[in-house]
């Protein structure tokens, strides 16, 4: 008789001689799995999963838990592009499940060879998949270390000093959103603080479209330890809410980042950010700052300079208005039209981070211009 797995497709087992107790029974070493090569590519071989494996549907939907993440320091990413971006940066696969045997043309052979290759149907992909269209490819990776990767050569190239803090950023879609500008703008890094979503979340994941490849990212982070991991100089800045709010006065409620206001004239004026009443409680009035601010198209991107955003309810910490004094930073407001609330910290970001690009290739240009210019005389 065959005896299957729940996971691999088994070779028949010999028959059992005679009738023995569990204890007396000797104990056999599992077969071998079946396994098959690859037509589309020789060199790989693959094992073919039993349809409906409860076991591996149990492995995937664990592989999504921030527990798994954080316990075992692996994550799990899904579709074509994801998957050959992370394996281009020198993420290192464990498992890949795929539908067809044509999904593994699209990555590159010596990368894969290194993982367990599971073949599963369709079906089983599709309900693993959180995708509404599901491309029939899934890999379990070790979690990856920015120190260790290879970032793309053009990325690196493109990069500038310009750096993204990201405070109390809880919502994963604004958090992938913001990640994918970090990266298109060539920021040198982002960093993540303690109280902002896990950046490999799934929803993250899908969200930053590959940005998680392109951009170091340093996450959990307290802010005692985010002045060591800025570049020496660093000017902070911040994203924050109403500049024409009066020195103490309560600011409008926090939407997403609150870096868009009123176009009044901006002033220096003492930031008084809607807390968590821890912080009132840590803080207290007395510790929060006064930060000179301007409209974000003003001068501010020096050499190197890093821009905090704001969290969707929290808004800016306490700490990161202190960061952003003892830098000489400001406040850089986005004015809009009067009666709008406020941006979403994800297009807030775009908007400053690529303003930032914008006013440091300026600043670039000109002193090329000046080193080109004849010495007088």
């Amino acid at each position: 008789a065959l005896r299957r797995s729940p996971v691999r497709v088994l070779q028949p087992q010999s028959p059992r001689e005679s009738p023995q107790s569990p204890r007396e029974r000797p104990q056999q070493p599992p077969p071998p799995p079946a396994v098959e090569r690859s037509a589309a590519a020789p060199g790989l071989w693959y094992e073919k999963a039993a349809s409906g494996d409860r076991r591996l549907g149990k492995v995937v939907t664990i592989a999504k838990s921030k527990k798994f993440r954080d316990n075992h320091g692996k994550v799990l990413l899904e579709g074509h592009r994801l998957i050959k971006d992370a394996l281009e940066a020198g993420a290192v696969p464990q498992t890949l499940f795929f539908s067809t045997v044509g999904h593994l043309k699209l990555l590159p052979e010596a990368e894969i060879k290194r993982a367990s290759l599971v073949k599963v149907k369709f079906e089983d992909i599709k309900t693993w998949s959180d995708l509404v269209t599901p491309q029939g490819l899934l890999g379990i990776f070790s979690k990856p270390d920015p120190a260790k990767m290879s970032y793309p050569a053009a990325q690196l190239a493109s990069s500038l000093p310009l750096l993204l803090i990201c405070d109390n950023i809880r919502d994963p879609g604004n958090l992938g959103t913001i990640l994918r500008s970090a990266a298109g703008a060539g920021c040198e890094k982002v960093l993540l603080t303690k109280g902002c979503v896990d950046p490999w979340e799934p929803k993250v994941l899908r969200a930053g479209m590959g940005a998680h490849f392109r951009v170091p990212i340093l996450a959990n982070l307290d802010w005692e330890s985010v002045p060591t991991t800025l570049p020496a100089g660093t000017q902070v800045c911040v994203a924050d809410n109403d500049p024409g709010a009066p020195a103490g006065t309560t600011p409008m409620p926090r939407g997403a980042g609150r870096a868009g206001s009123a176009p009044d004239s901006p002033k220096a004026v003492k930031s008084s950010p809607k807390a968590a009443p821890e912080h009132e409680d840590e803080e207290g009035a007395a510790g929060i700052p006064e930060l000179a601010a301007q409209h974000y198209y003003e001068d501010w991107a020096r050499t190197p300079v890093a821009v905090v955003i704001g969290g969707e309810t929290q808004g800016l910490s306490p700490a990161a208005l202190r960061l952003a004094a003892s830098t000489g930073g400001r406040r850089l407001v986005i004015p809009v039209v009067p009666g709008v609330d406020s941006l979403n910290s994800a297009i807030a970001a775009g908007i400053l981070l690529f303003e930032g690009r914008r006013q440091l290739l300026w600043r670039h240009k000109q002193e090329d211009d000046r080193q080109k210019l004849p010495a007088p005389g």
